[in-house]
């Protein structure tokens, strides 16, 4: 299939710009199923919203120019819709296109999809309808909800914080819970590990990504979550208790700083004596 989409996109083809308010759109795809030719095309400038395209036809080119040109957004992360029964998801890099996801492969679900801006070009997020039955059309809409992010998330370096990184990174992260590393799975597809948490500990988090445990077995202070990291960190297991904290992006964490606990608490006691803590951290 990707050959024949990259094929596609280097031919002449009718650009019709879509009506869009700053965020997102909702749109039909009739007029592209009448002329194959039609690329519909929506320009969005905000840096997170929604996509929604019903009756998909043909394709569609959204591209990602936020209100504010002078700050440089080097990540782009998508939810595609639960069902993409009906279109491919594509990234533009060099003019050309990458698939980024399919209907084929069964795994969409709700998974976050994140990758690196091509600067110094807006990110462009394509979308390849599948084909329809000649003279009939299925009611079916496919989209994605995206954010675009700059200076911190998920490609941090996977180097270890420095003790000034790890305080700022306890005062701001979106989540910040104490606990044990129970397992690593490694994704390749994704270039991504996902860290399953055992955690004893939630100071604080955004939304629900860490949940208390309800199982008989479990200690009633026993939370639960899983946070995703870059596969080329090689996360591992690792014995001992560690201070989790990060970033949230459309419903997953991803990891920013993770030191051991006891070493954060060297560091923190440290900070205080010498005045140096952005925020007060609680002690137990």
């Amino acid at each position: 299939m990707l050959p024949a989409v990259i094929i596609l996109a280097c031919l002449p083809v009718l650009a019709l710009q879509c009506a869009a308010d700053l965020c997102n759109w909702s749109g039909s795809g009739f007029a592209a199923g009448v002329d194959r030719r039609i690329v519909l095309q929506v320009r969005l400038r905000c840096t997170e919203g929604l996509v929604s395209w019903v009756y998909p036809g043909q394709a569609l080119r959204v591209a990602l120019e936020p209100n504010l040109p002078s700050i440089r957004y080097n990540t782009v992360c998508i939810q595609p819709s639960p069902s993409l029964s009906g279109a491919s998801v594509f990234i533009e890099r060099a003019g050309e296109l990458v698939l980024l996801e399919t209907e084929d492969d069964g795994r969409t679900g709700r998974q976050v999809f994140c990758f690196r801006a091509d600067e110094p070009h807006s990110p462009v997020i394509y979308l390849q309808a599948g084909p329809q039955s000649p003279g009939t059309w299925i009611r079916r809409t496919v989209g994605f909800r995206y954010e675009l992010l700059r200076n911190r998330g998920v490609y941090a370096s996977c180097r270890p914080c420095n003790d000034t990184e790890l305080l700022m990174a306890v005062c701001s992260s979106d989540f910040v819970v104490r606990g044990y590393i129970k397992n690593v799975f490694h994704d390749s597809r994704r270039q991504s590990s996902l860290v399953e948490v055992l955690t004893t500990k939630v100071y604080w988090q955004r939304s629900g990504v860490f949940v208390q445990q309800m199982r008989p077995s479990m200690s009633p202070q026993s939370w639960h979550g899983h946070i995703r990291t870059l596969l080329q960190c090689h996360v591992k297991p690792g014995d001992g208790q560690f201070l989790f904290t990060g970033s949230e992006h459309l419903g997953e964490a991803w990891l920013g700083c993770a030191p051991r606990y006891k070493d954060f608490l060297s560091v923190y006691h440290k900070a205080r004596i010498g005045r140096r803590t952005s925020c007060d951290f609680p002690l137990d």
